[in-house]
């Protein structure tokens, strides 16, 4: 899809590759220099009919003095535009598709988009146009000779149609012949304009009735002030005038056709722009120094001696066209539109001014609207436009494109009326001017260090400014149209950032996004932190992300626009190996995060082991105040059949995070969490239906076994995958955990969350299924509370806690107090819990004190007997608890419950993990939660 054969910015040797493309390119293909391709088609793209149809006209209404202000203002605009397209066009390499390539690649594909199909169909209207006018002039002609066809419009309709069918054809005859073809017509031109000034020196005294007298300063006198006729205003006439002043971006249109856009394009444009004005208040000036506004046309109004109520300028020459007052005279200024071939030394030159100026124009725009259209369907925005993107030829003519502007262009021919056209066509040109200006103050604003254009006269203030100035003409010149305009230009915005088409060009927007969001995250760093400001921070030891949707998407729920959600990832084992998956997979997850529409981040570290790796990520991961507060993990599920040196770190894990100041989330579900194994078994079933596929092959941290298990499985993007019906069945077992994985994602219905609120450690446990329930797929659900008491206080209590809980201001459904809690749980529960611990205990007793010494030395995690009786009310609270659970919220969607806590070191491993196993087994998907003893909650706004 791209010209020079490399995907974006993959280049080899920048230098080495880039000459090589060039020079490919030239061989055999026509290149235009900085005159041929762009001063040439400025200047002939600029002179429109206006200078020689309307310029003297607009002198008449507005005076000299005011209409050589109306032409300063125009090339205000136009200057500032032209500063602009040179600092973007010197910033890099520029390829065809013009203005269109210019705001894209800078202000990305967003108004890029939009403004390249507005500013390809302007193009192609504007030929419309230009052709309209050239028809006009030559149906006047016809007119004078009495040759009329059929009637005047459709007399303009057929021409009009003949000469776009020979417009095409030089046009499709390739580039060369068009700029030999406005080479010609520029020549013609310049003769006209001379044969204009020529004539200004030599009034005939035949044409002293229409209103000529050569150069007079009388008549410059009269003429300097307006003199505003028929509703005529200064700004009505700026709009008539200022589409004469457009056209300065005929040399950059044609960027991929010029042998060196970077010096070409600044040089020809701004040349072109300087000429144009000059010829422009020359005119202006010479014509009204000349003409008078108004003039009867007929001899007779000679007199001779003094009249003495005749002040007028042509009273003073010796003309009276008094009765002109009353309206209705032919000829001067303000009647008669071809004054210029009047005043000229040789009229038919004129005419021929004028044709080379229309059709000049219109072979510009025709050659303009199919190269932008086909440079913005090559980068594929619009995917319905694929087709138009083949060129032909070694010149990669867009013949496609060509034909769809000849069959624009003809339909708005047939419409006929100029008056129509021209407004809406100003505006398209004028949005994309105020977007190339804007995008040169927004490339500045955003500092990026890619933005440093060779061409240095520009600024980012007086690009705003231009910017601003294009919008205000916009509704100037009309109204209606401007805001047409702007429904369209948002339109198209919307629909491209809608469809997120996959190109990155490092544009402008994306710099100021990251600047934005560096100078925010530096002004969060200076701010205290405020309880009422808390959020939940989280840290997800979830491993490759796509392993364990089910703990993502319940994390999500409650972070989503709420907090920060970094998910960790440590890799173990060899280093270089290591490093080679971490470039490999970073990209790769931050994508799957975007894909599944996690806001979240994606961290891998490399570390000998687990816990040295949570470590590196509870003190690294974050950026100044968006940093991690609380460590969310999956439960061990497998800890009794596991190493034990692994459960061992597991938990120290969660005796570090307590350490860091972190709060802890350790979420349960009944089936499990990990379901890597099952994605490289789906995607092995998958394949065996499609044609085979390469397959990424990562490296899986398995949760369960909580040690990285190096096992190299190809792994699809796509989590959840539900069961291939073809393929072999997967175990009861493997299709309950998948069903599992999936289910937060969907609506949670009007279900519980039970809150087991069992002692204060800051109020996250409460925080959190508040959060949950701002949310969408949870709104429906009700919280429950649940609290321990005393038989005889539970109304007492329940009153405090509904108190308590209406000042944090969290709704409720029930609070339950357990007057219970304290009872003694079923002896088969308790046996049961024996059973459990029974391979984790030392027997200390039992044995030699030195053998009981030797072995605690080398297993820690095993369980003494002082230990079980020091603990032992400990444990039966865990099993009992769990049997309450059982009996009251054994239906709930999600239970958020205290995790209970043990000393470091005074409480060994196993038994640690048998609590939290007696505590939570059996249940539906539960989250324990332990905050870090700092106030998450608080009374006062």
């Amino acid at each position: 899809p791209f010209e020079d054969g490399y995907a974006n910015g993959e280049e080899g040797t920048p230098t080495g590759d880039a000459t090589a493309t060039y020079t490919a390119e030239s061989k055999g293909i026509v290149k235009f220099g900085w005159i041929k391709g762009v001063l040439v088609r400025c200047m002939l793209n600029i002179w429109g009919v206006m200078l020689f149809i309307r310029l003297s006209w607009i002198v008449g209404q507005a005076g000299i003095g005011l209409a050589v202000l109306v032409i300063a203002m125009a090339t205000v605009v136009t200057t500032i535009t032209g500063l602009s397209t040179s600092a973007i066009a010197t910033n890099g390499f520029v390829r065809g598709g013009g203005a269109y390539y210019l705001i894209s690649r800078s202000l990305g594909p967003e108004f890029g988009g939009a403004i390249g199909l507005i500013f390809a169909f302007a193009n192609a209207v504007a030929v419309a146009m230009y052709v309209v006018g050239f028809a006009e002039t030559v149906v006047e002609l016809l007119k004078e000779h009495n040759l009329i066809m059929l009637d005047q419009m459709n007399d303009i309709r057929i021409i009009g149609a003949i000469t776009i069918v020979v417009l095409l054809g030089i046009s499709v005859a390739g580039m060369e012949w068009e700029a030999k073809a406005q080479i010609v017509l520029l020549v013609i031109l310049l003769v006209a304009i001379v044969d204009f000034i020529i004539g200004t020196f030599i009034p005939f005294e035949s044409k002293k009735s229409k209103g000529f007298f050569g150069y007079q300063g009388e008549i410059f006198y009269e003429n300097f002030g307006p003199d505003f006729r028929e509703e005529e205003t200064f700004f009505s006439v700026f709009a008539i005038f200022f589409p004469a002043a457009t056209g300065i971006l005929a040399g950059a249109n044609i960027s991929g056709d010029l042998a060196d856009p970077q010096l070409a394009i600044p040089k020809g444009t701004l040349l072109a722009i300087l000429i144009t004005t000059v010829v422009y208040m020359g005119i202006a000036v010479s014509v009204g120094a000349c003409v008078v506004r108004d003039a009867t046309g007929s001899i007779n109004d000679t007199f001779v001696g003094e009249l003495t109520n005749c002040t007028t300028a042509a009273c003073k020459l010796n003309f009276d066209f008094s009765s002109c007052e009353k309206g209705g005279c032919p000829y001067g200024l303000m009647n008669n539109f071809q004054v210029m071939s009047m005043v000229s030394g040789f009229a038919p030159l004129i005419s021929a001014g004028i044709f080379s100026a229309t059709l000049s124009s219109a072979l510009a725009s025709l050659v303009s609207a199919p190269k932008i259209f086909q440079a913005l369907c090559k980068d594929n925005i619009y995917p319905g436009f694929l087709m138009f993107a083949k060129g032909y030829g070694k010149n990669n003519e867009p013949l496609r494109g060509y034909l769809l502007t000849f069959l624009i262009a003809l339909g708005f021919i047939l419409i006929a009326e100029l008056n129509v056209i021209a407004p809406i066509i100003s505006n398209f040109f004028l949005a994309s001017y105020a977007l190339i200006n804007f995008s040169v103050f927004h490339a500045s604003l955003a500092k990026s260090p890619g933005w440093r254009p060779a061409f240095k006269y520009y600024n980012m203030w007086v690009s705003l400014v231009g910017a601003i100035l294009c919008c205000i003409v916009m509704f100037v010149i009309n109204w209606w149209a401007a805001l047409l305009t702007y429904v369209i230009v948002l339109g198209l915005y919307i629909y491209v950032t809608y469809k997120k088409p996959d190109v990155n060009w490092g544009s402008s927007t994306q710099a100021l996004t990251y600047l934005n969001a560096l100078q925010h995250a530096v002004r969060l760093t200076g701010v205290e932190d405020h309880v009422k400001n808390f959020r939940p921070q989280c840290l997800v030891m979830s491993g490759a992300p796509s392993s364990r949707p089910a703990l993502l998407h319940l994390v999500h729920a409650f972070t989503k626009n709420v907090g920060l959600m970094i998910c960790g990832h440590i890799h173990m084992g060899p280093r270089r190996q290591a490093m080679k998956e971490l470039s490999t997979d970073l990209p790769r997850y931050q994508r799957w995060l975007i894909k599944n529409k996690m806001k979240a981040f994606y961290a891998p570290v490399h570390a000998e082991d687990l816990r040295d790796g949570a470590q590196y990520l509870m003190q690294a991961a974050g950026l100044g105040r968006m940093k991690p507060n609380t460590l969310v993990l999956g439960f061990k599920k497998d800890w009794q059949s596991a190493d034990m040196n692994d459960v061992d770190t597991y938990i120290n894990l969660l005796h570090d995070a307590f350490d860091f100041q972190y709060g802890v989330v350790v979420i349960r579900l009944r089936e499990g969490l990990d379901i890597s194994h099952l994605q490289g078994q789906e995607e092995f079933l998958s394949s065996q239906e499609k044609s085979p596929v390469t397959k990424d092959i990562i490296v899986n941290v398995d949760y369960s076994k909580k040690t990285e298990t190096v096992t190299s499985k190809p792994v699809s993007e796509k989590a959840p995958i539900h069961k291939d019906p073809k393929g072999p069945a997967l175990n009861m077992a493997d299709q309950k955990l998948l069903d599992a994985s999936s289910q937060f994602q969907k609506k949670q219905g009007k279900n519980n969350i039970d809150v087991w609120w069992l002692f204060d450690d800051g109020g996250l446990t409460l925080l959190i299924p508040y959060l949950l329930t701002t949310k969408k797929k949870w709104k429906d659900c009700r919280i429950r509370v649940f609290i321990g008491g005393k038989i005889n206080r539970i109304d007492h209590d329940r009153r405090a806690m509904a108190t308590l809980l209406s000042k944090f201001r969290i709704d409720f459904s029930d609070i339950m107090v357990l007057g219970d809690i304290n009872t003694k749980p079923k002896k088969e529960n308790i046996a049961a819990f024996e059973e459990m611990i029974e391979p984790f205990r030392l027997h200390e007793d039992d044995k030699e004190q030195d053998v009981a010494d030797k072995m605690k030395e080398d297993e820690p995690w095993r369980i003494t007997d002082n230990e079980i009786e020091l603990y032992k009310t400990k444990s039966q609270r865990q099993i009992r608890l769990n049997e309450l659970l059982k009996e009251h919220s054994s239906t709930a969607n999600l239970i958020v419950m205290s995790l209970p806590v043990a000393r470091k070191s005074a409480v060994s491993s196993a038994l640690y993990m048998a609590w939290i196993e007696a505590l939570s087994k059996d249940l539906p998907p539960i989250l324990l939660v332990r905050g870090n003893h700092q106030s998450v909650l608080t009374f006062y706004s």
